[in-house]
């Protein structure tokens, strides 16, 4: 009878878990920073606030350009576990990663790992809501437009995507008027 050999028990990594428990605070902060964008951005959606929009937009890009780094940092950490395990980077696992860790540190990475996982959820709800908003509001636009100039099917009105009105549409008083609300 051959007995099985167990697969090696990877040692306890004091550095790798004080570095991956550093990576999720950062991971923690910068989606924090995006939900804080996103939720603003909706609040501006919803108030038709063009300006603070646009400075959302702008707060969330940049977020995601520093993101860029923590994933770099990701892929090291990832590295260096599957090194540890004797398995490929992206084959690694949070059980396989926490098995690396001294018992404390595990359970407090899973924990991180769950409320980021909660935040990214909430991140993507948001974004997804914000998305549907402005698509509401842009096809609003878009119905304006055509009561400012009803040129006929398929056209998008008097402005290009330039923003131009071109030269063979008339503005007329007429045109002006569509949009005037007073009785």
């Amino acid at each position: 009878m051959s007995a099985l050999a167990a697969p090696p028990v990877p040692a306890i990594d004091p550095r790798l878990a004080g570095d991956v428990l550093a990576h999720l605070e950062a991971q923690l902060g910068s989606t924090q920073r995006l939900l804080h964008a996103v939720l603003a951005q909706g609040v501006a959606i919803r108030a038709q606030d063009v300006d603070a929009v646009v400075r959302q937009v702008a707060a969330f890009q940049a977020e995601l350009e520093r993101r860029a780094r923590l994933e770099d940092d990701r892929a090291r950490l990832l590295a260096r576990a599957g090194t540890l395990l004797g398995v490929a980077p992206a084959a690694v696992t949070l059980s396989q990663l926490t098995a690396l860790m001294a018992p404390p540190d595990a359970e407090l990475a899973h924990a991180r790992s769950a409320e980021l996982r909660g935040m990214l959820a909430e991140l993507t709800r948001e974004h997804a809501c914000n998305q549907a908003l402005m698509r509401q509001e842009l096809s609003f636009l878009d119905h304006l437009l055509r009561l400012v100039d009803p040129s006929g099917p398929g056209d998008t009105g008097a402005y290009t995507a330039g923003g131009i009105r071109p030269a063979h549409v008339p503005y007329t008083a007429t045109a002006r008027s569509a949009l005037n609300l007073q009785a």
